[in-house]
């Protein structure tokens, strides 16, 4: 399990994801996991939660609906949910994928969700309740803060709360 958040502040986004890998309830298999990366030529940012190979395949799948409709991210996003819905290999897929280019903030989800949200942040995983909840908080009052340190700070309070996250953050920003 884990926890990723995505905040969009000040012309700026940014994500953030924990290193925490965990088997079952009760085992961290791993600290320091990757779950924020670039795609499409370093131009789409994402982070996912869920089952590690389902994620990967599901973003592997996502940056080939991006190849098909030159990186439209929010076209390209409704199609993979619209796959994701109806597809019977993907209505297997436990996972949730945030996804951002420069311009859009995006959450896709296997209920055929794209939400792009009013808040300017997203979150999901174990911890996602908390961090969002934070990142919300922070971006109404901290203006003077940047979308990444918002985007930190949010896996921070989630880490502390959270048995199901951890300190080892990992970010990236437009």
């Amino acid at each position: 399990m884990t926890t990723i958040v995505a905040v969009k502040h000040h012309d700026q986004i940014a994500i953030a994801g924990d290193g925490q890998v965990t088997m079952g309830e009760k085992y961290i298999m791993k600290a320091t996991a990757h779950k924020v990366r670039r795609i499409f030529n370093d131009q789409v940012i994402t982070g996912f939660a869920g089952g590690v190979a389902d994620a990967f395949t599901l973003s592997d799948w996502f940056e080939k609906k991006l190849q098909s409709y030159s990186g439209d991210l929010r076209r390209s996003a409704v199609e993979l949910a619209q796959d994701w819905r109806k597809d019977p290999t993907l209505q297997k897929l436990e996972a949730m994928l945030i996804a951002f280019d420069q311009e859009h903030l995006l959450l896709i989800s296997g209920n055929g969700e794209v939400i792009e949200p009013d808040e300017n942040v997203i979150a999901i995983g174990s911890g996602g309740n908390f961090a969002q909840a934070a990142a919300i908080a922070m971006t109404r009052h901290a203006p003077e803060m940047t979308a990444e340190a918002i985007a930190r700070e949010a896996i921070e309070i989630a880490a502390s709360i959270d048995i199901f996250t951890n300190h080892n953050i990992i970010t990236d920003q437009f």
